[in-house]
């Protein structure tokens, strides 16, 4: 007969398996782009690429995510930010839920930019506008919401003169979860700056600093032996007590924009965010009792990445610089390891490419569409190849179990790697 802590333990291997099969939220289940340790990755892209479906979607920038057998995804139906869900293995719809109103900037289309988020069988759906709604993942039933402007004192006017950060381009950065928690970057300049909520319920926990909000998602991650929350905001970089919001730590980074939009990555006590104005910078976290200490530690303009969030390799950053190029940098250091151009679609303004950590290689998703397989090598660049899978995207891709789910302007597909 088997015994109780047999049973547990298997039962316990059941759950990390499921877990390790989603790509839940914002680049992958830590928010790193790593595929998890373990899964099946590819060692080639095919030539000829295997489609298993496509579906047609409207407007929107927002990446999919793939959770419990369900791909969620956003776009614009009618005017509406709409929240969808389809069957992973078919694309047939199961059901769509109405978000908020759908918003515009001179820059882009009108439709969501925020990608979803799915945990513990409820999907968190951020609209350009604020609107933040929990959905249940069977049926898209409202469970609860919030508004940034109502609920937070956040100020959204939309496109307008120079205002910087979401007030000018709306909400784009994810909220991420911590246990029973949900944090997000609210943006209420009077103490409500970033936000922890119940996840079941929507109450708020509590709420910190005064910043507004930019582009990027909040990170967590261990930095001098702490565990803590990191946030790029319109104001600078800052480092959180996910606990009770205290503030660790703050290094103030202001451009003329605000148009902060990577995500934070973190190699070792070295944080790295970059922006157009001011380049890739590496700011060194360290800890004395229980003070805390940020400096800078290294800038790199020439691997200045505008928009595309890297990637870290065994202590170095893979991204996209300026001259629309592939960059390797040492995150110790900010030494350019090397540069490659080559990659990235010539006839854009603003260069973006998506990566994903896939054990010893690097899955790339250029803004044209390429699907390319690098080795995370320091030394060179060494393709291992390419093929064409979209239309142009700026939209990072989702990947579990040898599929690939992505979106173009025009289709969400999904494309089986690891067929023969």
């Amino acid at each position: 007969m088997i015994s109780l802590a047999l049973r547990a333990s298997a039962l316990l291997l059941c759950l990390h398996a499921a877990r390790a099969a989603d790509w839940p939220q914002w680049r992958g289940p830590d928010r790193t782009g790593h595929a998890p340790t373990g899964a099946a990755v590819p060692e080639k892209v095919p030539a000829e690429p295997k489609f298993l479906w496509r579906v047609p979607v409207g407007d929107g920038l927002a990446s999919p995510v793939m959770s419990g057998g369900k791909v969620v995804y956003l776009d614009n139906q009618q005017g509406k930010e709409t929240v969808h869900a389809v069957a992973a293995d078919t694309g047939k719809i199961l059901w769509s839920a109405p978000l908020d109103d759908t918003f515009k900037d001179s820059q882009s289309t009108p439709g969501p930019r925020c990608t979803p988020l799915v945990n513990d069988g409820r999907v968190y759906a951020q609209s350009c506008r604020g609107e933040l709604k929990c959905l249940d993942l069977r049926d898209g039933k409202l469970l609860w919401r919030v508004n940034y402007v109502t609920d937070f004192g956040a100020v959204f006017i939309g496109e307008k003169g120079t205002a910087a950060g979401a007030v000018r381009h709306g909400y784009d950065g994810s909220p991420l979860v911590d246990g029973a928690h949900l944090i997000t970057v609210a943006g209420g300049t009077n103490g409500e700056a970033v936000v922890c909520l119940d996840k079941k319920t929507g109450k708020t926990i509590w709420k910190s600093q005064s910043d507004v909000p930019a582009y990027a998602p909040p990170i967590l991650a261990t930095v001098a032996g702490q565990r803590q929350v990191i946030a790029f905001t319109v104001d600078g970089l800052i480092g959180l007590d996910p606990v009770g919001g205290k503030l660790f730590w703050r290094v103030p980074f202001k451009t003329t924009y605000g148009r902060h939009v990577t995500t934070p990555v973190v190699s070792g006590d070295v944080v790295a965010i970059s922006s157009h104005q001011f380049g890739l910078v590496g700011t060194r976290v360290t800890r004395a009792g229980n003070e805390f200490s940020a400096t800078p530690a290294w800038t790199n303009k020439e691997a200045t990445i505008n928009f595309s969030s890297p990637v870290i390799v065994d202590g170095f950053l893979y991204g996209v610089g300026p001259a629309k190029n592939l960059v390797c940098v040492e995150m110790a250091t900010g030494r350019t390891a090397w540069t490659k151009t080559g990659y990235i679609n010539t006839s854009a303004d603003k260069a973006h490419a998506s990566f994903i950590v896939m054990g010893k290689n690097i899955l790339v998703l250029t803004d044209s569409g390429q699907l390319v397989l690098i080795a995370a090598d320091s030394k060179e660049c060494r393709e291992l190849g390419r093929t064409q899978i979209s239309g142009n995207t700026w939209c990072n891709p989702a990947y579990a179990d040898g599929k690939l789910w992505l979106r173009d302007a025009k289709e969400l597909l999904c494309v089986d790697l690891m067929a023969n």
